[in-house]
């Protein structure tokens, strides 16, 4: 076995191809959730604001909540990216890795996008009907925002390895 076939062995020409898909899941992913949740959210907004124009500024909060969900996502695909480069120094076991990182970090974001952009619609709308609701609303918004914060930790765990 020559040296350059042993090279190939351990680092195959394939192995940058999931690490471009897992910064491509960590942002794709991440950016599905906070647009859903942002978009969502808004709705609620615009609906509870013909009514209590003054709530307005108090209830951006689950738009911002869903924005960094994205910011999660876009520092893993930073990270990830960081670590592409020749395909020799690249090996499968790295790709693998990374894959499972983008996609920690994505779906995680998801999923929390999903669960920020829900509870902020029904919870806006709520506040402006009863004021009482917005630190329930807040306490809500942050076990939804945490699963995304979940899905960054055990991302840059498995960058790690």
């Amino acid at each position: 076995m020559s040296a350059e076939s042993a090279l190939t062995e351990l680092n195959p020409i394939y192995g940058p191809f999931f690490g471009v898909m897992g910064a491509a899941s960590a942002m794709i992913f991440s950016a599905f959730g906070a647009a859903y949740g942002t978009a969502k959210s808004g709705v609620g907004i615009a609906a509870m604001s013909v009514m209590r124009p003054e709530l307005i500024m108090k209830s951006i909060i689950p738009v911002v909540m869903a924005g960094i969900i994205a910011i999660y996502g876009l520092v893993v695909a930073v990270l990830i990216a960081s670590k592409l480069g020749d395909p020799t120094n690249y090996s499968a076991y790295n790709g693998f890795i990374h894959l499972g990182a983008g996609l920690a970090v994505g779906f995680s974001g998801l999923a929390a996008g999903f669960a920020v952009g829900i509870v902020g619609d029904a919870g806006v709308r709520g506040t402006a009907q009863q004021p009482r609701l917005f630190v329930g609303m807040i306490l809500i918004l942050i076990f939804a925002e945490v699963l995304g914060l979940y899905g960054l930790i055990v991302a840059i765990y498995l960058y790690s390895k």
